[in-house]
């Protein structure tokens, strides 16, 4: 266990993961593994046990899926019951998550590959400013993916 975790102070804490809600978890593993290079790491079955700490109500049965790459971890969680529910955020001045970024080599190509794996190009969001290039995707569920190119 870190150092951190042990009793450390909470400005020197460890960052765990980040959760994405998905409808479709094999479909979203697809996504992020072959679209953005993380790799499948632990699976667990979740039910009841965990339904206080999750904040869902009834009968809870849930896969969370863990990808992993270069130290970032998502969890994605797939609930067989209850159904999930809500659409992520379309803006980023909407409270909570508002988007997952990466930098890569080649927008178009990056964003091609994505596609063919179920994301949405918008189109709009299409930013250059010199070698700095910026494009937002949605991925299969809609949560909002920036690819970066170079720096401003």
């Amino acid at each position: 266990m870190s150092e951190a975790v042990q009793g450390g102070p909470a400005s020197a804490s460890v960052v765990s993961h980040v959760g994405l809600c998905v409808s479709d978890v094999e479909r979203s593993r697809r996504f992020y593994c072959e679209g953005l290079g993380f790799e499948r790491a632990e699976a667990h079955d979740i039910d009841n046990t965990f339904a206080r700490a999750l904040e869902v109500e009834g009968e809870v049965r849930l896969t969370s899926q863990f990808i992993r790459k270069e130290g970032m971890a998502i969890e994605l969680l797939g609930y067989a019951s209850p159904g999930v529910h809500g659409e992520p955020s379309h803006s980023r001045n909407q409270l909570g998550l508002t988007h997952l970024s990466f930098y890569v080599t080649d927008v178009d190509a990056a964003a091609a590959q994505l596609v063919d794996l179920g994301a949405k190009i918008l189109e709009d969001t299409r930013t250059a400013l010199g070698d700095f290039e910026l494009l937002f995707l949605a991925d299969p569920d809609g949560v909002r993916i920036e690819l970066m190119k170079g720096a401003v």
